[in-house]
C-alpha cells in the first residue's frame, strides 16, 4: 500500500510541474499523500524503535494544514516549497518505484553498487563479512547457495545480518536537497556547484554510515538498555543505538551543514528559508492566540 501512496504523491507533484490552473490542487494532492505515506510507515518504524520518523509524522499534520491554506491562495512560498518536493520526486522516482520493472532494476543496481563499496570499506578496515540475500518471509539471511536470482544485499558477520535497502543508499537525502536547491531560480553555475556539494558528500558519508552501523551491530558495540532499545531480537540494541540514534542525529547535523553551505552558494535560498519560517511559525502563533 505504501508504494501506491508514494506513487499518488509523485503523480500529484509531477502534475504540479505542468503549467496550468490546476497546479495548486496537484500540489495539495502530492502533500496529502506524502503525509499519508508517513503515517502508513509508522508500524515499521515503531517495530524498529525509530523515534525520528514518528516525530516527523506528527509534525507533518500542522505543516500540511498550513501548506494547503497558502497553496489555495497561490502564495509564492507554498508554490516554491511544492516545486522543491516535485523536483525531489522527479529525482527519486527512477529508483524508488519497484512497480515499474525498469525503475526496480535501477534501484537494485544502486543498492548493489552501495553494497559493493561498503564491503570494500569494511575489508579495508579488516572486517571480514559475508554477502547473501534476505528471506522476505522470515526476515533472515539465507544461505548464499539458495539466493538464486534474489538480490544479494545482506551483509553478515558473527551471525548478525544487515540488509542494505534503498533507504541506505542516500538517494532520498540527495533528492530532497537537490529539490531544495531547485526551489528558487538559479544560474547554471549555481546548479552545477549545488549538484557537487550535495551528491558527492552525501553519497560518500552514507557509505561510512552503513559501514559504521554494520560494524557496531555485528560486533555488538552498544549492548545497552535492552528494555528501551530491544525489539525482542538478541543483540538488536547495538543496531538501535548505532542506526536509530547515533547515525540519525549525525545525519541531521550533516544535512543542516550541507543546507547552510547550499544557502551560502545560493543566497536566495536563505531568504526563502526565512520566508517559510515566517509563514509556518506565524500560523502556529495564530493557532495559539499569540499572532497579530
Amino acid at each position: 500500500m505504501i508504494e501506491y501512496l508514494v506513487l499518488l504523491s509523485c503523480a500529484g507533484f509531477l502534475a504540479f510541474l505542468i503549467p496550468g490552473r490546476h497546479r495548486k490542487y496537484a500540489a495539495i494532492t502530492g502533500w496529502i499523500f506524502i503525509v499519508l505515506t508517513l503515517f502508513a510507515e509508522l508500524p515499521e518504524f515503531f517495530k524498529e524503535y525509530n523515534f525520528m520518523y514518528p516525530l516527523i509524522a506528527a509534525m507533518s499534520v500542522p505543516f500540511l494544514a498550513i501548506t494547503i491554506k497558502y497553496l489555495l491562495i497561490n502564495d509564492e512560498r507554498a508554490i516554491n516549497i511544492s516545486r522543491a518536493a516535485a523536483v525531489a520526486f522527479l529525482i527519486y522516482a527512477p529508483f524508488g518505484f519497484t512497480q515499474v520493472p525498469l525503475f526496480a532494476w535501477l534501484g537494485d543496481q544502486l543498492i548493489s553498487m552501495v553494497v559493493g563499496q561498503v564491503i570494500w570499506i569494511l575489508e579495508a578496515l579488516n572486517y571480514t563479512v559475508s554477502l547473501t540475500c534476505m528471506n522476505v518471509a522470515t526476515e533472515r539471511a539465507m544461505d548464499p547457495a539458495a539466493c538464486g536470482d534474489l538480490l544479494r544485499d545482506t551483509i553478515t558477520r558473527n551471525g548478525y545480518s544487515v540488509q542494505i535497502v534503498l533507504g541506505c543508499t542516500g538517494i532520498q537525502s540527495i533528492a530532497i536537497l537537490l529539490g531544495v536547491a531547485a526551489a528558487v531560480p538559479t544560474t547554471v553555475r549555481q546548479k552545477c556547484y549545488a549538484f557537487l556539494i550535495i551528491v558527492l558528500p552525501i553519497y560518500f558519508l552514507n557509505l561510512l554510515r552503513n559501514a559504521f552501523v554494520i560494524m557496531a551491530y555485528t560486533d555488538q558495540w552498544f549492548p545497552y538498555y535492552p528494555d528501551i532499545a530491544s525489539n525482542g531480537e538478541p543483540g538488536y540494541e547495538s543496531f538501535f543505538w548505532a542506526h536509530n540514534v547515533i547515525m540519525e542525529l549525525l545525519a541531521l547535523v550533516i544535512l543542516v551543514m550541507l543546507a547552510y553551505w547550499l544557502f551560502t552558494l545560493i543566497p536566495r535560498l536563505g531568504k526563502f528559508a526565512d520566508e517559510l519560517y515566517q509563514m509556518y511559525t506565524g500560523e502556529i502563533r495564530k493557532a495559539f492566540g499569540k499572532g497579530r
